[in-house]
């Protein structure tokens, strides 16, 4: 079968700005080479009148990949966009209701007066030599050799999954950096991601997308859809620049959905019947000093009717309480955010800071490519921020396209089945995993109990808890080659909340006990070894941005010395 030129993908046209559409305008422009005349045209309307909601300030280490193939700089990046290095995260009394030691002790931070055994990590590194021997079965037999041993003793004494096993969590409990300032750009020590703002990631995106990457920038405000008879969409409308026409159109207007919800009426699936929050407060609370340090990793503390994020910037830390407006009203949720912020910035004054409030309703949309439509970012759907999955998604659908971007319309059809079936997939998984956290914990408010209602937790999930009593997560358990989560990441919180496995009553070549112990030993050596040689988050970032503002001061040198 032959096609003409007229049904040839030549024009991208992307409706929405922000960190979705500039993120994906990228994505797109780099793989397809939009600079040169023989590359695909790809043309972004956003409006500046209208402000866009930042889709959040953590990203996964796929990140690094993303930027470096469209050709951003990582110190450019760093000091433009106020980012920091993020290497997991660090949950705060999610297993049981936070008592707390010595909260006035004005020595100890608010962190650190949490008792140990109410926190545990998610980090992005798995544990050392996972997949060569059942580490689990090890942590678990010395865990009950060890109570075993000290039968006085309370469950302060368990050994940490995470630092048993993994160097990350240690780097994380002293700020310390992914890596040393002469590794290179995007490279790892280990495994990292990015804390970023929102707003100026989206304005450096914008900046480099128009000037490296050739993506045609339209301000202008879309007002209406024009379809032909097939009812893919031919073009959009605008205020000032009449109509748009493309081949394919991305959507990426956030919670307004203009093409995929409002124009083809795709219904959201809501899921607020399996993961209750739907409302947030965030707010942005500076630091004592340019000096403090900065957290290596997203700080999730809970409380009765959801759980406040705190994210470290080098500037500042954004923090802010999600709740699940059913179980918690706003002044509620405000309470227990001034509460949270009396405790780790006791300096600050609550009235001075600026709460936003967001509300946003749990779900995905039933089809995310519908003709030649697609949507991208909150316009295909939203959870929560736990596990920070916006930026990723993105990432994910914006590199599907790219990788698959038909180069006909008569085969668009079966592009738009694949994305739909694996972003079906995606978004269930996502779900699965956000419901782990809560399923297991053993918090007392009506907020939790509902949380471990069976009714309420995925069919799927429910096996695979069952399934985990007697096993550990393996990759058997997730067998797609692009899981969105490994088993890795269950196993942290799993062993992280408290759940355990039964011991095996036979011993396979899989459980090879000396070579786990050899395997725990390495961990330590090697975590000796980082903490040793890694700077902290913030004297990476110091120096980064200062490799950065000296290439900017010469380039503009140069500049200055040309025009003369």
């Amino acid at each position: 079968m032959s096609c003409s030129s007229d049904n040839a993908i030549k024009h991208i046209v992307i409706v929405g700005g922000g960190a979705a559409g500039w993120l994906t305008a990228g994505i797109i422009a780099a793989q397809h080479n939009s600079h040169l005349d023989s590359g695909i045209k790809v043309s972004l309307i956003e409006s500046s009148t209208i402000p866009t909601v930042g889709v959040g300030e953590g990203t996964w280490p796929t990140m690094r990949d993303t930027l470096n193939a469209i050709g951003i700089e990582e110190s450019e990046f760093i000091a433009c966009c106020d980012a920091s290095f993020k290497q997991g995260s660090k949950f705060i009394g999610w297993a049981k209701d936070l008592t707390e030691d010595t909260t006035n002790d004005a020595d100890k931070s608010y962190q650190a007066s949490v008792n140990s055994a109410q926190t545990y990590y998610h980090p992005f590194v798995a544990p050392h030599g996972f997949g060569q021997s059942d580490l689990v079965q090890h942590w678990l037999r010395q865990n009950q050799d060890s109570a075993a041993t000290n039968p006085d003793s309370n469950s302060n004494s368990e050994l940490s999954f995470a630092h048993t096993l993994g160097s990350q969590a240690h780097l994380c409990d002293y700020n310390k950096a992914p890596k040393q300032i002469q590794t290179p750009p995007y490279a790892a020590v280990a495994n990292y991601g990015y804390h970023l703002d929102a707003g100026k990631f989206s304005a450096l995106l914008k900046q480099h997308c128009c000037d490296k990457l050739g993506v045609n920038h339209i301000d202008d405000v879309v007002t209406c859809v024009n379809a032909g008879e097939d009812e893919s969409i031919e073009a959009v409308l605008t205020e000032q620049h009449g109509q748009v026409a493309g081949d394919l159109f991305i959507d990426c207007s956030g919670q307004h959905a203009l093409l995929i919800g409002k124009h083809y009426q795709i219904p959201l699936r809501e899921q607020n019947h399996v993961l209750f929050n739907d409302s947030a407060i965030a707010v942005q609370v500076p630091y004592p000093s340019d000096s403090h340090p900065i957290s290596s990793q997203t700080n999730a503390t809970a409380h009765d009717n959801g759980w406040i994020w705190d994210i470290g910037l080098p500037t500042r830390r954004g923090v802010g309480c999600v709740y699940a407006s059913k179980y918690c009203d706003k002044t509620t949720a405000l309470n227990a955010l001034k509460e949270y912020i009396a405790k780790t910035a006791p300096d600050v004054d609550f009235s001075t800071l600026e709460p936003r409030h967001i509300a946003f309703t749990p779900g995905y949309r039933e089809k995310f490519w519908h003709k030649n439509c697609v949507a991208v970012g909150m316009a295909a759907g939203f959870i929560e921020p736990l596990e920070a999955s916006a930026l990723a998604l993105i990432e994910l659908s914006a590199k599907m396209i790219a990788k698959e971007l038909p180069s006909v319309k008569p085969i668009m059809p079966i592009t738009a089945k694949r994305f739909n079936d694996r972003f079906e997939y995606r978004w269930q998984r996502i779900i699965e995993f956000l419901k782990l956290h809560y399923v297991l914990s053993k918090r007392t408010s009506k907020y939790w109990q509902a949380n471990r209602e069976k009714n309420t937790i995925p069919a799927r999930l429910q096996e695979l808890l069952t399934l985990w009593e007697h096993q550990e997560p393996s990759y058997n358990d997730f067998p797609q080659v692009e899981e969105i989560f490994p088993a890795a990441s269950y196993q942290y919180v799993l062993y992280g909340m408290g759940f355990k496995s039964n011991l095996r009553h036979w011993q396979r070549q899989f459980d090879n006990p000396l070579l786990s112990e050899k395997l725990v030993r390495e961990n330590k050596q090697l975590t000796d070894r980082y903490l040793g040689g890694l700077p902290t988050n913030r004297e990476l970032i110091n120096a980064l941005v200062q490799q950065y503002q000296r290439q900017h001061d010469k380039e503009h040198e140069l500049n200055k010395q040309q025009a003369i």
